[in-house]
């Protein structure tokens, strides 16, 4: 059974539940991790990975167990649920949340704090190269104006809430699986993609390092929350401007 939360999955592109299974199943050298069992199901070997959305329970709810230590699963009878996950990576992951507030809007609080945190990991004249790229104007500016002006520059060039999830998502796809997200961007959302995949895979090796020690288990759940928020961020920008999905 899926929780109410992660339906919208069934409908997901399966290039993207691709991303998110890898992240699941598949260690930092992309062998199988020895800890799952969703590659042992029947489904998996009937679905994976080219009709992923018949399967979409089964993904859930091996993340949902993966969450979980194994004892505390025993306890409960289950795994965790998908918004206790999300705010325990929200938490891993310093973000400042409502956690009355809807999931979308959780998903995207941890998303832009991902992309500001990479951002503030640039030193001045990385930032600098940034806002030539993007043809910003930035004589006499500090990093946090440039910052500030980076962020205008994305809530100016409209769906800010998706391209920050792009961006996002695809930088972890790329600093985890070496691949990209695979979809039709313009041109404009290209630069951007290209320019912020390093800063975020940085960023996030700083959490990981944090973390480690304390869980190993974050390697899958951060990368796989960020997917599944920009999936859910991508499925209602398409239904919002469907001249585009």
């Amino acid at each position: 059974m899926i929780e109410s939360n992660l339906k919208f999955l069934e409908n997901a592109d399966n290039e993207d539940l691709l991303v998110l299974t890898d992240y699941i199943i598949k260690d930092k050298n992309g062998n199988l991790r020895w800890t799952e069992g969703l590659s042992k199901k029947s489904t998996y070997k009937l679905y994976y990975p080219d009709r992923l959305s018949c399967m979409v329970g089964d993904i859930t709810n091996e993340l949902s167990l993966f969450a979980g230590n194994t004892f505390v699963n025993w306890i409960r009878g289950g795994g965790v649920d998908y918004d206790e996950i999300l705010m325990d990576v929200c938490d891993k992951n310093g973000v400042n949340y409502n956690k009355n507030s809807p999931i979308e809007v959780i998903e995207m609080n941890l998303l832009q704090t991902i992309f500001i945190n990479s951002l503030e990991n640039m030193d001045q004249e990385e930032m600098e190269k940034v806002m030539k790229e993007m043809n910003i104007p930035h004589n006499g500016l500090g990093k946090q104006a440039m910052t500030a002006a980076l962020l205008y520059a994305i809530k100016r060039g409209g769906f800010a809430s998706y391209k920050i999830a792009v961006i996002v998502a695809n930088a972890v796809a790329k600093a985890i699986l070496g691949r990209g997200l695979s979809y039709a961007a313009n041109a404009g959302l290209t630069r951007w993609l290209s320019i912020f995949a390093g800063p975020i895979g940085w960023a996030l090796t700083a959490v990981w390092t944090a973390i480690d020690l304390a869980g190993p288990a974050y390697r899958v759940t951060i990368p796989a929350v960020i997917q599944i928020a920009y999936m859910r961020a991508k499925m209602n920008y398409e239904l919002n401007n469907p001249q585009v999905g």
